[in-house]
This record gives C-alpha cells, sequence and structure tokens, in this order.
C-alpha cells in the first residue's frame, strides 16, 4: 500500500472494478502456481527496520518527512506517525554471512538516519514502544500529511462507525476510547521476511504459527505504554485493538479482527489463504495503478498482483503472507511481524537468525504440524507470550513446557540445524544465537525495562524514570553489549539529557480526589489517615470544581463537621498546564502565596504540584 497512490473504496462502480481485479489476480497466482512460474529459489532474507524519532529531551519529534529529505535515500520511507521513520533493506541471498551483511548494511542506513535527524535537532530510537509517548502524541495532529494514512484512518472508521476502544490489562491497567487509527504509530517492529518454495509453503507457514509463541518470549521489549506496566510485549494487544474494524456489537459475531494470528491452521494451497482473507475482510482501499494481470500473465510478463497486494496490505497477520515480484520473478515469503524494534541492532538480528533457522531446520516429526498440535494451544502459546515473555509455560507437543526449557533444549539446537543446512557461517551461527541463549539466561528487553523502571521510581516521579530509561537505550543502542549484558543501571551516569523540567517532571498523579457533596467528617479523617494537606475536590461528571487545605479545616476550628466539602473548599482556584514550566509553577505559587496548584487540562484533573514537589 505504501508504494501506491490509494483511495477510498465506496461507490459501487470502485467496487465492482476492485472486486474484478482482485479475483482475476487469484486465478492468475492460481495459474502460476500450477505452471511452476513461482521462484523455488535461490532463497532470500529481508527486513523492514522501524525506527522512532525523538527531540534532544527524548520526546516524539514531529519532523520525519524533514528528516527523510535530509537523509535521500530511497531505503526510507515514511509510517503513519510523524514521529516513525522505516528502513527497507535490499533482500540477500540465504547464505555464507549473509547476516553479518544484512547487519552491517542496516548499521550503515541508521547511521544515515542519525546524521540526518541530527541537522534536524532530532535522534533515533530502536523500541518496540517508545516510552515517552504521551497520549497527545496519538492525535491526528502528529499523523504524517500524506493521503494515504488519512485515508485509510477514514476507511478504517468508516468501517467501525464508532471510537477505537483500548482495553489492556497488565500489573497496571489502560482502559481508552480513541478517534482516530493513531495508536497504531506507538508500534514499532523489525519485520523480518523469509522466502519460501511454494510447493512447501503451507506447511512452512503452519510451522511458522507452531513457533511464534517461543520465538516472541525471547524477544519481548515492549512492556510500557503511557507510564503504565501492561504486557512483555504491549504492541500485540496495541496493534490488534488499535486498527480494529469491529463495532462492539460485532464482536460477539466471531468476526476476526484484521489484526490477528488467526483461527485453524492453513490448508491446501496459497491462493486458499488469500481466499478466505478476502472471504473474511472487506476491501477498504482501491487503487488507479491496477493492471489487468491475466493480460499481463498472457503476454508472457510477470503481474504484480497489485489489487491482492494493496487488499494483503490492509490485513495484519502476525505471520502474513506475502507476494512480490524481483529480478523479473515472482516469489512467495512469510513476513514475520511481531519481532519488535531493538533494543539494540545486534538484538535484532539475532532474533531474525533465530526465527529464520527455526523455519528451515522445521524437523520431520514437525511436518505437518497441523496434526501433531492443536492450534487453539499454538494460539494460547503465542498470547502467553506477549502477556508473559519468558515467564511462559506453553504447551508444546502435548506437555507443559517452561519458555526457557523449550527455547535451550530444543529450539535453538533446532534453529542452529537449519542455519547449518542453509550454508550459514559457523562464526554467524555461534555469534548471533549465542545472543539468544544469553538473554534466555539473563535477560530480555522488557524483562531489562521494568527491572528499571521500578528501580528509577523510587527516586524519580514516572514521567521522569520514563525519560531517563529512554536516554540510556538511546547510548546503548548501537553499542557492543546487547541486552542480556545491560544491568540496572544508575540513573546519574552521564545520560546528557538536555531537560528543560515541565510541570509534568514534578507533579504527583496518585491524588486522591473527593466528591463535593462527600461529609466533611469523613474527607477530613482521610487527610489525617493518608497526612494529606491538599484534597482535590470534583463533581459528578468528573470536574475539578474545588480544592480543600488543612488550613480550611484548621479555620473552621471546633465547628461541626456535618458539612459538606464544598461547604468550606476554596473555589477559586489558581491552577496551571502540565505543559507548563516548572520555574513558572514556582513563581505563581510565590506570587499568590499558595503551597498547591492543581495541574489541569480544560476542566479535568491530572495532578497536582506542591512546595514539597520541588
Amino acid at each position: 500500500m505504501g508504494h501506491l497512490d490509494v483511495k477510498q473504496l465506496k461507490s459501487p462502480k470502485d467496487k465492482a472494478l476492485y472486486i474484478h481485479h482482485l479475483v482475476k489476480d487469484l486465478e492468475v497466482l492460481d495459474m502460476m502456481l500450477k505452471k511452476g512460474i513461482i521462484e523455488e529459489g535461490p532463497i532470500r532474507i529481508g527486513a523492514e527496520q522501524e525506527f522512532c524519532l525523538v527531540t534532544k529531551d527524548y520526546f516524539p519529534n514531529n519532523n520525519s518527512i524533514e528528516v527523510l529529505d535530509e537523509i535521500g535515500d530511497e531505503h526510507f520511507t515514511t509510517e503513519i506517525g510523524k514521529y516513525n521513520l522505516e528502513i527497507n533493506s535490499n533482500p540477500l541471498k540465504l547464505e555464507g554471512d549473509c547476516f553479518s551483511q544484512l547487519h552491517n548494511r542496516l548499521k550503515e542506513l541508521l547511521e544515515k538516519a542519525v546524521e540526518g535527524a541530527k541537522k534536524k535537532n532530532s535522534k533515533i530510537i530502536l523500541t518496540g514502544i517508545l516510552p515517552t509517548l504521551r497520549l497527545k502524541h496519538i492525535s491526528k495532529k502528529y499523523m504524517t500529511d500524506k493521503p494515504r494514512y488519512h485515508i485509510l484512518n477514514e476507511a478504517l472508521k468508516d468501517s467501525r462507525r464508532e471510537n477505537f476502544n483500548i482495553h489492556i490489562k497488565g500489573i497496571d491497567e489502560l482502559n481508552l476510547r480513541h478517534n482516530c487509527v493513531m495508536l497504531e504509530a506507538c508500534n514499532t517492529s523489525f519485520q523480518t521476511h523469509l522466502q519460501i518454495s511454494p510447493t512447501e509453503f503451507v506447511d512452512k507457514y503452519n510451522w511458522a504459527q507452531a513457533i511464534a509463541g517461543p520465538v516472541l518470549a525471547s524477544c519481548t521489549n515492549s512492556p510500557l505504554l503511557f507510564g503504565r506496566e501492561l504486557w512483555a510485549e504491549t504492541r500485540i494487544a496495541l496493534f490488534t485493538q488499535s486498527i480494529d474494524t469491529r463495532a462492539n456489537s460485532f464482536i460477539h459475531h466471531e468476526k476476526q479482527s484484521r489484526v490477528s494470528f488467526g483461527e485453524d491452521w492453513e490448508r491446501g494451497s496459497v491462493t486458499d489463504i488469500f481466499r478466505d482473507h478476502i472471504s473474511r475482510f472487506r476491501s477498504l482501499l482501491t487503487s488507479d495503478e491496477h493492471d489487468d494481470s491475466f493480460e499481463v500473465y498472457k503476454n508472457g510478463e510477470i503481474p504484480k498482483l497489485r489489487a491482492l497486494q494493496l487488499h494483503n496490505g490492509t490485513v495484519y497477520k502476525w505471520n502474513r503472507v506475502c507476494y512480490g515480484v524481483g529480478g523479473g520473478k515472482p516469489h512467495l515469503r512469510i513476513e514475520c511481524r511481531y519481532i519488535p524494534s531493538g533494543p539494540t541492532l545486534t538484538d535484532e538480528i539475532a532474533n531474525m537468525m533465530f526465527w529464520v533457522g527455526l523455519i528451515k531446520g522445521q524437523p520431520e516429526h514437525f511436518k505437518s504440524v497441523h496434526n501433531r498440535m492443536d492450534f487453539r494451544d499454538v494460539k494460547n502459546n503465542f498470547f502467553k507470550a506477549a502477556r508473559n515473555g519468558m515467564e511462559s509455560q506453553f504447551k508444546w507437543n502435548g506437555k507443559q513446557v517452561p519458555a526457557r526449557t523449550l527455547i535451550l533444549e530444543e529450539l535453538l539446537p533446532i534453529s542452529r540445524a537449519g542455519l547449518t543446512e542453509s550454508g550459514i557461517n559457523k562464526t554467524d551461527i555461534d555469534k548471533y544465537l549465542s545472543i539468544i541463549r544469553d538473554r534466555v539466561n539473563s535477560n530480555n528487553g522488557s524483562e531489562w525495562m521494568i527491572k528499571n523502571f521500578r528501580n528509577l521510581q523510587k527516586t524519580k516521579t514516572n514521567f521522569e524514570a520514563l525519560q531517563i530509561l529512554t536516554a540510556f537505550m538511546y547510548k546503548h543502542q548501537f553499542k557492543d553489549e546487547t541486552v542480556d549484558k545491560w544491568g540496572i543501571f544508575n540513573p546519574d551516569d552521564n545520560l546528557k539529557i538536555d531537560v528543560s523540567r515541565i510541570v509534568k517532571h514534578n507533579m504527583n498523579t496518585k491524588t486522591l480526589m473527593v466528591d463535593q457533596n462527600d461529609s466533611l467528617e469523613l474527607v477530613s479523617n482521610i487527610m489525617r489517615w493518608k497526612k494529606i494537606h491538599h484534597m482535590p475536590v470534583i463533581n459528578k461528571k468528573k470536574e475539578l470544581t474545588g480544592l480543600l487545605s488543612w488550613t480550611d479545616l484548621i479555620k473552621l476550628g471546633n465547628k461541626s463537621l456535618h458539612l459538606r466539602v464544598k461547604d468550606i473548599m476554596t473555589r477559586n482556584l489558581i491552577t496551571i498546564s502540565q505543559e507548563a514550566h516548572l520555574e513558572d509553577a514556582k513563581n505563581l505559587m510565590k506570587t499568590h502565596d499558595i503551597n498547591c496548584l492543581p495541574v489541569v487540562r480544560k476542566k479535568e484533573l491530572l495532578g497536582i504540584l506542591t512546595s514539597s514537589d520541588f
């Protein structure tokens, strides 16, 4: 979709024409499969590297187009968010030192990105979900100014006919409604491509599904979103819900989400997989660039199957089937979409090699895996891994096996055998698979992030902790040490955060609030029990209406407490925005001789700032 000028599919005429092209593409794909035209070899690999753009103080920056222009390299392209870019690597033959070659090539391209970003006062971060993302960064204001993203947004909204509902429950809980598709921009991945022979495609695809849970467990790197601890790989839940076209009333009708793991093993041919997607998911977009694939094929040329590729680009399976044309020859590949970006480039290449080796090393006893394992167990394994990472227990080949045991004792040897059989250099195999082994024995990205986030919270506010965490990741993402070697770090260890402190850095967000009609006796006791000097007061609409202070209670003296909070609360409040500079807050408190500033957005209370918070 990214390379097409698309438009929303609305009129009956456009729909009829698009469906005509789509059906023709399926027929031609079937013909090419039967004639043996789809390329059997050589097998190639490829990757898509997504990354975040941040400001000098590690918050999302909204200048991707400017940075892209500065880089000036066709390998780079935009993403839906103004704070994201993507690198598309050239395919490489699966042989020799191809993984080292890919590593070096991506490193060169990322260095270009670093230089281009630096000229635009930005930095780049490799991470599954940027820790410093805030709710304001998912507004349409941060959507990339290219028509295809806005068209996709409108198409998804029209299909859904209501706001997007996000509910993710982990250690903390996130529950919000959002009016656009920009939550997708929070997700940053390292998408891995492996070409597969058409004669074994469906069996390999099913095997890719079977190994997805343990592979994901080894590389989770996205435990935090908007300052909340959620899943080990929160991207899985967030991406699923962020572009879900199903209205709530239809979810119980067993329609699949456009982002899904699937509902059953695949059977038949590759074309049957595409047919299933077209049957389940209505087309959202069209283009004026569609060819008559049958005519192209009849003339002895290789059709691009543009209509099919456009539809496939709006069905986001975690293991996605892809058709492509390279060097004048058509091929099929599996795109692994669940591996997150970061925390280092070396970690990413290790993840890719582990996955490719597993696909190529599929043991004989796991051929026709659909006859050996229950799909629901495999699907459950995937979501266990997304929630719990390396703490998962997997149902594998009829037994419950801890993630660590399965990876170390069974899957790493399978991957090594597959890579060896594919002719990959032993030096590369030893280097990258040892990273997976060491990570499984120490910590992966999400485990490291949670340990350090909790440690930082002992002395820092959440907001500041997230910023420091991101600064450390930035400093170490291109060094030789992979995440398994990262430990608990000292926040004062020369992280060079160029911080202009704002109210959000210091404000207290874990604030008790009372209703204006609450009993004054109750509230006065709560303040005494909790040693609280200032209590924000809200109404039934959850709007801030006043502030009750210990001073107000002292002034009340021995008068009856059979009053309501609103009878004595301070109503004319001095408030401040969370974006205001901290010095301005200090000056405001000094000018008005007050010790507490409610922090508000419109009439909503976000937190409070007191003299002790300085």
